[in-house]
């Protein structure tokens, strides 16, 4: 057996965790590999909307475990409150919601940190949901993270103080004592909490898994564009939002690893800070936000709208190495006469086709090719057999520019508004 892998192939927001709901009853296992709660992943079903942070999207399907992987880091506050909020719909998550030893802990430092760093960084900051991810990496890379295994250890105690006590010194004269004031006794509470959930060695419970024959799907959260390594550097996140981060996130080989699909929206958005190619800052970029509710899950900010983006989509499917795609909020378009693809930027004067190195710091003008939409509603559309010409005719030019086929299109947020083509 083999993991296969969903992930977001633009800069996140992408629709992932509806389709993870979809697919799930296919798999044994759902494992989330990397990113922390800033994540936000929306699902809808039986009229009612689920915002998830941290805990895997197969968790509503009955018979599915779902694993939190080391690659994740973990907020014990918002995490119990993700957890109460399910719990409250009448599931026990306790059986079958397990969290590796290896996961580091998110403390109320580490978003004081964040949020002492934007501020240093005034007009050229990054656009963080200061959720304290970055801080909580870079004390997990730098040997000095608290991973949620040591809350096993008589010192844990001990290493939480000692870790503060850095964090205090980075800080300085910066006003953080009532903020820690204030979430220091809550953040140990729900380390008490989290005490009744299987904490396990998730490598190892992996692949013993695999050779037993359950099938696992890794989930991945954020998107390509957003990967510390490959996105737009450095209005990126804080981990690796690859394929290659499955390995590193879950304890998986290269070669145990299946299927790859990437998720895309018809169009194009962006939360935050950082270069945006095809953005439309203007009426066309306000209606595709106000039709398609184009607002942060996790931080309710305005998502930067515009037109899909070829070369981002090329360079992504080819650096996770794609073998499927999901196409999400088709639907949003319906309205469109004309529907713009952005096949090739303009550099310097040079056409290219591919996604440069520093794009932050260069003049892109992005080349489009205009399709004809299709002005129908897809909302209640069940088969693609009965699909406007002009939609499928859309698919099969993104299918032959992307060279990978489209397997799933989304046409509504509710997870019967899917088909599987």
């Amino acid at each position: 057996m083999k993991v296969d892998v969903l992930l977001g192939l633009q800069w996140g927001d992408e629709g992932k965790g509806k389709i993870v709901d979809v697919v799930t009853p296919k798999y044994d296992i759902i494992a989330r590999f990397q990113g922390g709660p800033n994540a936000g992943h929306t699902l809808i079903f039986e009229g009612k909307k689920h915002v998830l942070h941290t805990i895997p999207s197969g968790i509503f399907r009955d018979n599915t475990i779902n694993v939190i992987g080391n690659g994740v880091v973990i907020d014990p506050i918002i995490i119990k409150k993700e957890i109460e909020a399910i719990e409250a719909l009448g599931i026990d998550l306790v059986p079958t919601l397990l969290i590796s030893k290896k996961a580091h802990l998110i403390l109320p430092t580490h978003k004081i940190l964040d949020k002492y760093s934007e501020e240093q960084k005034g007009k050229k900051k990054i656009g963080s949901t200061l959720k304290g991810i970055g801080p909580t990496y870079m004390d997990k890379t730098g040997r000095n993270g608290l991973r949620i295994g040591d809350s096993l250890l008589p010192n844990f105690k001990e290493k939480y103080n000692t870790l503060v006590a850095k964090h205090k010194t980075i800080l300085g004269d910066y006003d953080y004592q009532s903020i820690l004031d204030e979430f220091e006794p809550e953040w140990f509470e729900a380390m008490t909490f989290l005490s009744k959930f299987t904490l396990i060695d998730s490598e190892h419970y992996l692949n013993n898994a695999l050779k037993s024959g359950k099938t696992i799907l890794a989930e991945g959260a954020q998107g390509t564009m957003l990967d510390i390594d490959f996105g737009t550097y450095p209005f990126v996140t804080s981990s690796n939002t690859t394929t290659a981060g499955t390995c590193t996130g879950l304890g998986v080989a290269p070669n145990k690893i299946g299927e790859v699909i990437g998720i895309f929206k018809a169009y194009c958005t962006r939360v935050g800070s950082g270069p945006f190619p095809t953005e439309l800052d203007n009426k066309i970029g306000e209606e595709i936000r106000k039709i398609g509710h184009e607002y942060g899950a996790t931080t309710g900010r305005n998502r930067r709208c515009g037109w899909i983006d070829l070369p981002a989509l090329k360079y992504a499917i080819m650096v996770n190495g794609a073998t499927q795609l999901s196409m999400m909020k088709a639907d949003v378009l319906d309205t469109f006469a004309e529907i713009e693809v952005c096949t090739h930027y303009e550099i310097n004067g040079k056409k290219i086709d591919y996604f440069p190195y520093d794009i932050t710091n260069l003049n892109v003008k992005p080349i489009y090719k205009k399709l004809k939409g299709w002005q129908e509603d897809l909302t209640k559309l069940e088969s693609m057999d009965d699909a406007p010409k002009a939609f499928k005719d859309y698919i099969t030019y993104l299918e032959q520019e992307l060279q990978t086929p489209i397997s799933i299109v989304s046409v509504g947020p509710d997870r019967k508004q899917t088909i599987i083509r």
